[in-house]
């Protein structure tokens, strides 16, 4: 099977926080950059929480106010800390690009092209795409409203209410041999409290019978790490549009490498199509 892309990755925001501290978890950012190069395509998650960490450390308090405008406020402050941190642990050799994104550009066949060409156009010129959602613009009411008045004209729409969503939508546009979700957990489990009902892998003969297989596993499923975040079932509703298009999906840990991950050397849960 051809492919576009080797990965598209992506993690949480609560895998780059080291909870202990407070403070950003250097050594996951540390290990992710020294994974990347081109032929990645990179969606992380965390501009809001390490920019709110960002903004406590230099003023001494936390801003207050309307949960949507607080949101964007510290997004903005994080986008630059984040990306930094990436240019800081990323090969020398490689570009770095800066790509935000929102709903309407996965619901306009025109803005969907662009978007593909653009992230096509980085491997062959030595870079590698960071994509996050553009929270700092985003307007809740407004999303809701346009995703409302998409879905009543075409029956459907596309919302990236996290980047779980966003990063299956990038795989769906550029078809990448592997899809890999990083969390704070090895993967999926029968019993979220017990680690030791990790399910390793989740596969069917055909497409149908995967996806019937994922719909199994989801029922084992519920919680989330975070507040606004969807958990481990919305994951495996998001990575169904991959699968369907050949790509190999890996729910893993952070405190992997990537390659030990694509490589099935460290616990994670394999989903795909025999």
């Amino acid at each position: 099977m051809e492919f576009d892309i080797e990965l598209v990755g992506k993690v949480g925001s609560m895998a780059l926080i080291n909870q202990e501290h407070d403070d950003i978890d250097y050594n996951i950012i540390a290990r992710i950059g020294r994974s990347l190069h081109p032929g990645m395509i990179w969606v992380t998650s965390g501009a809001a929480e390490i920019g709110r960490l960002d903004y406590l450390q230099r003023t001494g308090v936390e801003l207050v106010g309307d949960a949507e405008e607080v949101k964007a406020d510290y997004a903005a402050q994080g986008q630059s800390v984040l990306m930094t941190q990436y240019r800081q642990f990323t090969d020398s050799r490689y570009g770095l690009r800066q790509i935000l994104v929102e709903h309407y550009h996965f619901n306009d066949e025109a803005k969907k092209e662009h978007l593909k060409n653009v992230l096509l156009r980085c491997k062959g010129q030595n870079a590698i795409p960071i994509i996050n959602y553009n929270d700092p613009v985003s307007d809740e009411e407004v999303r809701k409203m346009e995703i409302r008045t998409l879905r009543s004209s075409r029956g459907k729409a596309v919302e990236c209410v996290d980047n779980d969503e966003t990063a299956s939508q990038i795989a769906c546009l550029v078809k990448p041999k592997y899809l890999v979700i990083l969390t704070g957990v090895d993967g999926i489990y029968r019993n979220k409290n017990d680690s030791s009902t990790l399910i390793r892998e989740i596969r069917g003969k055909d497409v149908p019978e995967t996806l019937e297989a994922i719909e199994y596993y989801r029922n084992f499923c519920d919680g989330a790490s975070r507040t606004g975040a969807h958990g481990a079932r919305a994951k495996l509703g998001y990575i169904q549009e991959p699968i369907k298009n050949g790509t190999t999906v890996f729910i893993a840990n952070s405190r992997y490498r990537l390659n030990d991950i694509v490589a099935g050397i460290v616990p994670s849960t394999k989903i795909y199509v025999d």
